[in-house]
């Protein structure tokens, strides 16, 4: 039997938004996770530097077992959030997986050396500049998907005619490749990160959420 509500993880509770406060503890489940500690000795063994453990560890005590409703693009990002053994080399960067993909895909989900949240496609694409810029994203479009009165998906070049003239970045998500935009009465996603990780242009997409009084625009 799950709790009701999901204790924030520690260290996040005074730098998360009171809307993704709300979403991880209201929509969010914590499941029981890998504990990494053990593993430490032999992953030293194995060439893995014992800074990247610690990054590991950190990140499995704050957001280890987290699952959270689907995103809209990525076939809905992890299905819990979980690291694993890190991979890559002191020349290219360390990076460790963020959790499972909820369905079949092509890429997984990734921590970068500096902490960013996204996907190893053909090359890596970082999608926000943390995990938890990544949690805040996903709190914004489920907060948007609800009090809009239009959602339009735009995808393909046609992301690139989005007239953002008078929208301001949120900047809470933290984006990267993926970016979030506030207007006067809308806010707008817009996803890139399977285009730039695949150089695919037809892979972007933007959704537009429309009709959003000032609750709407943020929610807090």
């Amino acid at each position: 039997m799950r709790d009701a509500r999901v204790p924030l993880p520690p260290g996040t509770p005074e730098s998360l938004s009171r809307r993704a406060q709300c979403f991880v503890e209201t929509h969010g489940i914590r499941l029981p996770c890998l504990d990494i500690r053990p593993y430490r000795d032999v992953w030293l063994e194995h060439g893995i530097p014992a800074a990247e453990i610690d990054r590991v560890v950190a990140f499995q005590e704050v957001w280890g077992g987290i699952a959270l409703p689907p995103a809209p693009a990525y076939e809905g990002g992890p299905r819990v959030l979980e690291a694993d053994i890190p991979e890559g080399s002191a020349a290219d960067g360390w990076r460790f997986p963020a959790g499972d993909c909820r369905v079949s895909m092509a890429y997984g989900f990734m921590i970068g050396p500096g902490g960013e949240f996204g996907i190893d496609a053909d090359h890596w694409t970082p999608l926000h500049a943390s995990t938890q810029g990544w949690v805040e994203a996903l709190a914004l479009a489920h907060h948007a998907g609800r009090w809009a009165r239009i959602v339009t998906r735009i995808k393909g070049d046609a992301v690139e005619e989005v007239d953002l003239d008078g929208f301001e970045p949120v900047p809470e998500v933290q984006g990267l490749t993926d970016t979030w935009w506030r207007g006067k009465d809308s806010l707008i996603a817009i996803y890139r990160g399977e285009a730039v990780g695949y150089t695919a242009p037809h892979c972007q997409e933007a959704r537009i959420y429309s009709g959003l009084d000032a609750w709407g625009l943020s929610g807090h």
